[in-house]
């Protein structure tokens, strides 16, 4: 598997996505109205470091803006960038939530891009991605719905791939090694008990060195 940022690849319906939502934050920053009708700030966007004279909720929107364009972020961490930059947390709010009505943020989507981003670089499991979305600030509820769409015998295959690649460098090693540092290997990524010990025993016994004359 070849590793990946949180983006995703090309054709897939969550690229589409990522590729409509920087759409949509370079109109805003270019004053240009969206398809549907709503308005983004005219001109270029104020600095992000406000003066006395500077409107919060244009400061606001500049920085989400600029971090929007690099990367998708969770609701949450866009307000702990509007914290970090002093915003009050009204405004940030507000902003926020002007931000959602008009498609820019989306924890639903930015989940669903970060679940197949991390399953495709690092092949982590449902357990590993439920604790990295709430890192993110992404709720439960919304981590649940994107994660029950993973078919379990999809994550199953993921695990062997996972094992068929990590055994390549553990040739000659006793059978237990093997098994205790697969084991801890999956663990590492989420993967159940359940799934570990059947892909391991399953990819073990397909070993020349283990099959029995």
């Amino acid at each position: 598997m070849s590793s990946t940022d949180e983006t995703a690849a090309p054709g897939t319906p969550q690229e589409q996505t990522l590729e409509r939502l920087r759409a949509a934050v370079a109109r805003a920053q270019a004053g240009q109205p969206s398809p549907g009708g709503q308005g983004a700030p005219a001109g270029p966007p104020p600095p992000e470091t406000p003066d006395d004279d500077a409107d919060p909720r244009a400061v606001a929107r500049a920085v989400v803006l600029r971090a929007l364009t690099g990367s998708p972020k969770s609701r949450a961490e866009l307000e702990r960038t509007l914290r970090r930059k002093g915003c009050p947390d009204d405004v940030a709010a507000e902003v926020l939530d002007r931000m959602e009505h008009v498609g820019l943020v989306d924890d639903e989507a930015y989940a669903q891009m970060f679940v197949r981003s991390k399953r495709t670089g690092r092949g982590l499991a449902r357990r590993a991605l439920q604790h990295e979305l709430r890192a993110k600030g992404v709720d439960d509820e919304t981590a649940s719905g994107v994660l029950a769409q993973i078919d379990v015998d999809d994550e199953r295959d993921v695990a062997r791939e996972l094992v068929a690649k990590k055994l390549r460098s553990m040739h000659g090693l006793e059978r237990v090694v093997q098994t205790r540092r697969l084991a801890g290997m999956l663990a590492r990524k989420g993967y159940s008990s359940e799934i570990s010990r059947q892909v391991i025993a399953e990819s073990l016994d397909a070993l020349p060195e283990h099959q029995r004359d």
